[in-house]
């Protein structure tokens, strides 16, 4: 299975799309107004204790006070609040944890206002994102992830991961990284590290000290609501999880991003580093790889099946609904059940991804096509089980009750992407009635000699849908090849089907939209 990673750039950061076997199977949008991404760590002030609730709430910058509850505090919370006290009184010494003397642990059914008060400063770590009309949500079980580990300050043990079967892998991961870890750091082995050497797993856990180290030496100086150790970027550390031999491509379009993928993944992993691929070509680039259509005919309500089947997704405030439908293959196989399980097993492959596609957490309930054998029922729930493997989100699969319904949930620490694919004509916005949409070659082609007469642009582009560039392209002589003999400049069309057929945009070199300063009395 190819495994490929497509990042596109946009005004406002980039968009990240994860394709196997040329099908998408994550979308992200990593946005450059987004400062609360999951992992970064905040100097924060406590503005409110709610006994009732046994929680905090927590100003770190953003308009709503984070959440912090007590069962998130970590039992090795005073040994935090006394090293941050300790370093930022100190601020000629070069912090360490080397040395420190950890306080005891806090009762696991304690009270919020035994340990923190009003005004108190505390380094908190973001765990989950802000949601709809949450502000985030707030760990001091502070940790850093690698590549192959998992760094936890103020602890001394080495765990590993369930999914390491082997006992003699599991102890010599253990003994490894208990000999080489310092002192009051915690280390979680993660499943990746599986048949690793000593020198790459050494390197990587170097690599989270001196993150730490720096951060703290940030810390000293910080302010309040200051972000003193910021997860990295949203390619990167799907790069970070993911990055295996199966990964033929990481094609990207802005060369910042290209750098510091290139740079990441060479200190990671050398000889990967030329898989890493900067794409120049004239059309956008996931127009280039099919993945805008992609979205359009995923994100809907109804989404497609093989075979004939369809899915019916329905999003309200308290969870997702499923329905799954078998559409026409009703009359290609020889009995009911057939069709119910063939169908319920195509079904189960497209709802994973799904969940994985729009990030859907919470409670998802599923309602298949019923079926009256008990191993089918099985084998659907086994199906559902094996598919969701894969998903780096926490979940739980339930087997089908005896209404045909299957209930899953699924950790959601980011907003669910939401795409609307159903499109709103851009003259009319929505009323039904609009300009012949005839004239928009005329009004392109009025802009047009403003550009290149007036503005005298070098060099003109310009967005439109599929069918307007079939329109100023076919022919003989095109009406492309007139405008180069009109104003002795030729014009790059850029195919865009994310546009209505009646927009159209001027672009730059790089790809940014041009303002057109049309005179008066133009339109």
């Amino acid at each position: 299975m190819s495994t490929e990673l497509v990042i596109d750039s946009a005004q406002n950061g980039s968009r990240i799309a994860l394709v196997k076997d040329k099908g998408l199977v994550e979308l992200h949008s990593d946005e450059d107004s987004n400062q609360f991404k999951v992992g970064d760590m905040y100097l924060g002030t406590v503005r409110k204790i709610v006994n009732g609730l046994n929680a905090a709430f927590i100003d770190v910058g953003y308009e709503k006070d984070a959440f912090l509850h007590y069962q998130d505090l970590g039992p090795k919370v005073k040994s935090l609040i006394k090293y941050t006290k300790q370093i930022r009184n100190n601020h000629q010494q070069e912090p360490t944890l080397k040395g420190f003397n950890l306080e005891p642990e806090i009762e696991k059914l304690g009270k919020i206002s035994q340990v923190l008060s009003k005004n108190n400063q505390i380094l908190v770590q973001v765990v989950k994102e802000p949601i709809s009309t949450k502000g985030p949500r707030l760990s001091c079980e502070l940790s850093l992830a690698g590549r192959y580990l998992v760094l936890v300050p103020f602890s001394n043990t080495v765990n590993v991961s369930k999914k390491i079967r082997k006992a003699e892998e599991r102890k010599r991961l253990a003994r490894l990284i208990t000999s080489i870890k310092p002192d009051n750091f915690g280390v979680i082995i993660r499943t990746v590290a599986e048949g690793q050497s000593v020198t790459e797993l050494d390197k990587d856990l170097r690599n989270l000290v001196v993150s730490w180290d720096e951060g703290m030496v940030k810390l000293m100086k910080a302010k309040s609501k200051d972000k003193v150790i910021g997860e990295m970027s949203m390619a990167s550390s799907i790069v970070r999880d993911l990055l295996n031999e199966s990964f033929d491509a990481i094609t990207v379009e802005d060369e910042v991003i290209y750098d510091q993928i290139r740079t990441y993944i060479r200190s990671i992993a050398p000889e990967k580093e030329k898989i890493v691929k900067l794409y120049n070509g004239k059309a956008k680039l996931f127009e280039s790889f099919g993945i805008e259509k992609q979205i359009k005919s995923l994100f809907g309500q109804s989404v497609s099946l093989q075979h004939g089947g369809y899915l019916i997704i329905e999003h309200t405030e308290a969870l997702h609904v499923i329905d799954v439908n078998s559409g026409n293959k009703s009359n290609q196989e020889s009995d009911q059940e057939t069709t119910a399980l063939k169908t319920n097993l195509v079904a189960v492959k497209e709802i994973a991804r799904q969940l994985r596609l729009r990030d859907m957490g919470g409670i998802i309930v599923i309602d298949f096509i019923d079926m009256k054998k008990a191993e089918n029922k099985r084998a659907i729930y086994d199906a559902m089980k094996n598919e969701m493997k894969d998903d780096r989100s926490k979940n739980t699969v339930l087997p089908l009750t005896k209404f045909g319904l299957m209930q899953i949930t699924r950790q959601r620490v980011r907003p669910e992407v939401n795409i609307v694919t159903k499109e709103t004509c851009p003259s009319c916005n929505g009323t039904g009635k609009i300009q012949a949409s005839i004239l928009v070659a005329d009004k392109l082609e009025r802009d047009l000699e403003h550009t290149a007469v007036h503005q005298n642009l070098s060099t003109i582009k310009i967005g439109l849908h599929p069918y307007l560039h079939a329109y100023f392209t076919h022919g003989m002589i095109s009406k492309r090849v007139k405008w180069f003999f009109k104003y002795f400049k030729w014009v790059t069309l850029i195919k865009d089907s994310s546009l209505p057929v009646t927009e159209y945009k001027f672009l730059d070199q790089s790809g940014e939209e041009i303002e057109l300063e049309v005179k008066d009395g133009a339109e």
